[in-house]
């Protein structure tokens, strides 16, 4: 009779985002999984109650209020995780906004929203923890993308190019690195609050009327942890889930 799976060893994991979506479902997963979580996000009451959920059902998670576009503020995010714990073995790069136009709206604003939560957050997240994870010579970075990293429709003109932005620095990343790992997790249609973000209505409606496919938010918190509970020597690049359904 073979022997059962041995579960891995416990993490640090530091999520951003987490208050609800694909971070507060990664948080929940990762905790079940046996793993320390700490939670980042600007709704610090909704990273307590959420923090209480997990630590009622035997997890430890440590909430604390993020901006991910204030260098600052990662930087204290990061410090208080290590001082904690004295080690961060994962960082989850998930805070994002999805406000969709066409380019012709010029929504000025929104566009450099998007590229300061959705890129400027994911480099500060990076140079919060690099040095760390360096000293420690292992870590691990998961950058969550989208499907529209990977092709580019109408209205998502400047959301697809951060995203298209996070593969890339992913990849240049991971180039850099023979001791740490990054993983890019690309959803689909996935049931979360971003499409509350997107301010034109005629484009709000549109992508509600596709959102009867989308799966929920926790398959993509399956998928961020099957790459974390991966050993040290086996990195695994990317992952893409959709719905079936979804051409």
């Amino acid at each position: 009779m073979s022997n059962p799976p041995t579960r891995p060893a416990p993490k640090v994991v530091l999520i951003t985002g987490a208050s609800s979506g694909i971070g507060e479902a990664t948080a929940r997963t990762l905790a079940a999984a046996g793993h320390h979580v700490v939670l980042g996000a600007r709704r610090a009451e909704r990273l307590v109650a959420l923090a209480e959920e997990i630590e009622d059902r035997g997890g430890d998670a440590l909430p604390l209020g993020l901006d991910v576009t204030d260098p600052a503020d990662v930087q204290a995010f990061v410090r208080a995780a290590h001082d904690r714990y004295g080690r961060i073995d994962v960082l989850v790069n998930n805070a994002g906004v999805m406000p969709l136009s066409r380019l012709d709206a010029l929504r000025v604003d929104e566009w450099n929203r998007m590229i300061d939560v959705n890129l400027r957050g994911v480099l500060h997240g990076i140079a919060a923890v690099l040095p760390i994870m360096r000293d420690q010579r292992r870590g691990h970075i998961v950058n969550i993308s989208s499907v529209s990293g990977l092709r580019v429709d109408p209205t998502a003109a400047v959301y697809s190019a951060t995203k298209h932005a996070v593969r890339a620095l992913s990849e240049g990343l991971r180039q850099e690195s023979r001791e740490l790992r990054v993983t890019v997790v690309s959803p689909g249609l996935t049931r979360s609050e971003l499409t509350g973000s997107i301010a034109d209505h005629g484009v709000r409606d549109a992508v509600r009327e596709q959102m009867g496919i989308a799966i929920p938010a926790t398959a993509i918190g399956e998928a961020v942890r099957y790459a974390v509970d991966q050993p040290d020597e086996v990195d695994v690049n990317e992952i893409v889930v959709r719905p079936t359904a979804q051409g």
